[in-house]
Formats: structure tokens, sequence, C-alpha cells
């Protein structure tokens, strides 16, 4: 894209950016420093786990010790697939010490959405747990074809059959429990007790971590397209911290604050305005691995929570909820939502009713590692409800016709929003031709939303991604669930639009022409059902319409938009 000077964004009001140093620092760097700016606070807060900054320090040497004698190198790439559990963070910050390539994986997957991510990353080691909602993880990738991985650990039993799993997948890849991982940093395997390799010292480990470099790839975190399979986008050290010093400055975290993290660890909000902006803050990680409103309420109460980001429907959950006025909530102070259409009632009521003082509303996506604009702290409730707020500090927002090198469009006008700058991912991970679509020759990211920006540079999201729709915060791609359902044996053809949805948000709609000799009466709750053991939760569709035909335009394209005019009108 060219010549959008003229109607671009700054690159942010505020300026320069806050800790300019980030550019040039790491993750592990960052750990150090939280421990010498913060020592004994609080910093993690789970359950009966309860870590200062300088613990969460040493416990990240141990596991940094541990990934080394276990042969992880800098580059290879580790996944996690748990939930929001301590074990998360230190394996997390212990692995980036290593030198490792951080591979989150959604826990709602199923096995082979799982596989695909380890198969296509090639992840040497998957951190795991077993027992989490009832699922088995390492038992759900039996058959699959996992080559390059070479162990699973398990960071928490929670089924208490045992400490130790049977190998489950085809390549006999050996399972470990937290604490035989953790023992191999002194050369041994605690379940056998017997030397296997040399120890491991914090001095080894330390070195290891002042190897990390600033444009060394810290993470790689797959999203799901809007055409084929998911891809993984790839992120730096210093673009990571650089782009949440930012939004924690915006936010107004402090030392003083204590986090709530409902937002999943495997999500880029999760783990970075999360995890890594409590470091960067000093503010205390309390994690929440199911968002349960009853429980929500209760740990809000005992453990006087400040900070509770996450989608509206959170919010509007606690607001409704029966028994709100027996709990103190008068903790909370911070709230940044976004993913969603945010009435601007819900604003005043979170002001009113929930003691929040700043309530924010933010865009972003993975591929501009999470973060594009934001309003700020002042903007009226009518430009938080009905605005993105506009570019953070040091890149560019533009809002761009369909036409190559065309000039920015004027406020106002509706057309795609563009970003360009530091939080702008290296590309896909081994894909150049997905990373060339995306990114064009000078830089812009092409996000594939639609928006228009006012005067102040505020962006209003007016249309999704393609066919995207936002199933309570997680983002559902049509092209992914249809090609997902196209596998069972009574689908001949199928479209996927996302409907209104008063608890959620929007929901999943499949209309499905069956194959023949398919009984059309049977064949919607059979694939409910089916879908139900095969994909996350948030993407099987909610109803079935079985239908004769789907309405095609003239290049046999579905016509997605009469099918959503179907929707509305019945």
């Amino acid at each position: 894209m060219t010549g959008t000077a003229a109607a671009r964004t700054p690159v942010g009001p505020e300026g320069e950016d806050p800790r300019g140093d980030l550019a040039h620092g790491s993750i592990p760097g960052l750990v150090v420093a939280a421990a010498a700016r913060f020592g004994d606070a609080e910093a993690l807060a789970d359950g009966d786990v309860r870590l200062s900054f300088a613990d969460l320090e040493s416990q990240a040497l141990v596991v940094t010790r541990a990934a080394m004698a276990a042969g992880i190198s800098p580059g290879d790439r580790a996944a996690i697939w748990a939930p929001n559990i301590a074990e998360w963070v230190v394996a997390a910050l212990g692995l980036l010490g290593a030198g490792a390539v951080l591979v989150p994986i959604n826990t709602r997957f199923k096995g082979p959405e799982a596989a695909y991510v380890l198969q296509r990353s090639g992840a040497v080691a998957l951190f795991s747990v077993r027992g989490f909602l009832g699922f088995d993880y390492p038992a759900m990738l039996e058959g699959e074809d996992l080559p390059a991985l070479d162990r699973i650990v398990l960071l928490r039993d929670l089924d208490e059959s045992g400490p130790r799993s049977e190998p489950t997948v085809a390549d006999e890849v050996p399972v470990f429990a937290w604490a035989e991982f953790l023992a191999g940093a002194d050369g041994v395997v605690e379940g056998q007790g017997a030397m296997v390799g040399r120890p491991v010292t914090d001095a080894d480990a330390r070195a290891r971590w002042a190897e990390v470099g600033p444009d060394d790839v810290s993470d790689i975190i797959f999203t799901s397209g809007t055409t084929g399979k998911p891809k993984g986008a790839v992120a730096t050290h210093a673009q990571t911290l650089r782009t949440f010093a930012a939004w924690a400055s915006i936010v107004g975290l402090s030392d003083q604050d204590r986090y709530l993290i409902v937002n999943p660890f495997f999500h880029t909000f999760g783990y970075k305005a999360g995890i890594l902006a409590c470091l960067l803050q000093g503010s205390t990680i309390v994690p929440e691995a199911v968002f349960d409103v009853d429980r929500v309420l209760e740990t809000i109460e005992r453990e006087r929570i400040t900070m509770l980001p996450g989608p509206p429907t959170l919010y509007q959950s606690i607001l409704d909820h029966p028994r709100r006025a027996e709990h103190d909530l008068s903790s909370l102070r911070l709230a940044v939502t976004g993913a969603a259409v945010v009435p601007v009632e819900l604003i005043r009521r979170m002001r009113s009713e929930l003691t929040f003082k700043t309530v924010l509303t933010a865009y972003g996506l993975t591929e501009s590692t999470g973060v594009v604009t934001m309003c700020r702290q002042g903007d009226a409730p009518e430009v938080i409800a009905e605005t993105s707020g506009r570019a953070i500090p040091g890149i560019e927002v533009a809002i761009v016709g369909d036409k190559p090198g065309a000039p920015a469009l004027t406020p106002g006008e509706p057309g795609e929003i563009v970003v360009r700058g530091y939080t702008v991912m290296r590309g896909y991970f081994e894909d150049p031709e997905a990373t060339a679509e995306a990114i064009d020759d000078e830089g812009w990211l092409h996000t594939g939303d639609i928006g228009v920006m006012d005067e102040a540079g505020n962006v209003r999201i007016t249309d999704r991604k393609k066919d995207m729709f936002i199933v309570g915060g997680f983002n559902a791609y049509p092209a992914e669930i249809e090609g997902m359902l196209l596998r069972h044996p009574g689908v001949g053809q199928v479209a996927v639009v996302g409907a209104p949805d008063e608890r959620l948000g929007e929901v999943g709609i499949a209309f499905v022409v069956p194959r023949p000799g398919v009984d059309p009466g049977t064949l919607g709750d059979d694939l409910v059902a089916w879908a139900r053991g095969t994909m996350a939760n948030y993407k099987v569709p909610r109803q079935v319409v079985v239908v004769e035909a789907l309405p095609l335009n003239a290049s046999g394209k579905v016509l997605k938009t009469e099918l959503r005019a179907r929707l509305a009108g019945s």
C-alpha cells in the first residue's frame, strides 16, 4: 500500500514509547528485572501456591535447568496445552529462558486440532495436564503422528490416578510427571532415582538466559485464518515487551494491582497482556482456569482483585448474577474489554455498579502481537463503547480502499484496517506465501477487518474479518469449521455463519446439504454430537439447518449474506 501519509494515524498522541529500553530486552531479562525491582512482593497467587517475584525467578531458573538437561536447545519449539495454573506461568518463563520458542495450545482443542499445531510447529516437547474438565490431554493424542515430539510433561495430574501416564501416541512418546522433569536439572529422573546426566547449575541457566536476544523468536501463536488451517504468527521478545509496556502504561496497571486473569494463557491476551504485563508493572498474577461467575465473585472478594479484563459477556454475567450483592467487589478498578460490540449502558453500569474507575476498549489481532488501537483513560463512555480507540504509541494505522496503491481514505469512509510498526508479526511460521498475502511490500499488515476512522484517529470496526464471528470472546472462522464438518460422512455441502446470541454474543449456525441417501431428519442432531467430539466447543454449531441447496452467486460462491438474511427473517 502506498500514499497513506495524509490520512493515517500518528504514532500516538503520547509521543515516545514508555520503557523504550524494552526494544533491546528479552523475557528472561524481564524476569530478572522484576525480581530485582519487586523482590518479595507477591507475584503469583494460585490457591495455596504463593510466589514472590524472587520465587518466580528461582523457579523459572529450575525449569530452564531441567529444559537444558532434557536437551531443549535455543530455537526448539515447546508447546503448552494446559489451563491457567501456576505451573503454566513457571514453565513458560523457564522455557523462554532456555531459548525455546513457546507454542501455546488452546485448551478447548480436541486431539486432531492440537496434533496439527504440534506437527506444524515441530514441537519437541509438550507440557500438559490430565483431568482438566475431565480431559486427559496426552490421551487425546492417541494415534496421531508426531515425529518431532520426544517427551510429554504433566504439569498437573488432576485425575489423581497416579503421577505417571503410559505412552499414548503412536511414536510411544514418554510421559513424565512435573517433578520428574524438574529432577532432571540435578541429573536424575526422580521416579528411577538414577543419574542420567551431569547436573545443570544455576550459573549454566543464567548464562543461557543472557544469550536470549531481543530479536530472537519468543513464541508462535496459531490463529485460524479465513481459509484453510491455522497458521502460526511469529513474534520476538522485544516486540512483545515493547507492545505490552505500551499497553500496560495506557491501562494504568501498577504494582498495587491484583490481576484476575480469566483470559486463557494460550491466547495472546492472557499470556502477554496478563502474565508479561504483570511482570512489567509488578502486579500480582491470579490465574482463573475456568470462568464460573460464582467462583469469580468469590475470588474477587477473597483476593481483593483490582484488574479484571474480559469480553463484554463476562461483565454482563457478573452484573446480572442474582447473588452479586452478597460479595464485596469494591476492590475492582480496571477493566479492558473488546472483541464484540460494547453497549454504552454496559460501560456506565460497570462504572456505577461495579466500581471500575477505568473501563477501556481495544482492538488487535494475533498477527499484530495482540494490540493495534486502544481507548484512553478519560474518554467518554460513547467513545469507549462505539470505537476501539486509536493507535498505540509507535505504530501507524490507516483505513484503505480495495485498489492496491490507493491513498488512505478520509475520516468517516469505510475501508480495510491496516497497521504498520513494531507490533506486526515477523510472519507466519514457515509459510512465506501466507505471509506475503498478509503483509505488503511496505510493511503494512492487512487485517481484513473493515472499519472507519474519525478525526481523532479512533477506529470503529464495522465488519469483521471476512466471515469471522466471535463466540464468548473466541474468534470462530467459518472456513475452518466448514472444513472439519465436511469430514462427517453425512455432509455433502456446508456453510457456517454467525448469529446473535444473548449470552455468548454470537454462535455458529451450519447450513448443510446432506449426501445422497442420508436421512435429513437425523443429520442435524448427529452432526452436532459428532462436532462436540471433534472440535473446540466454541466452534461447534449451535444449530444445523438442513437444506436442499446452498444459495450461490454466478461464480459458485456461497451467498452468506442471503443465509444471514434467512436467519434474520426466521
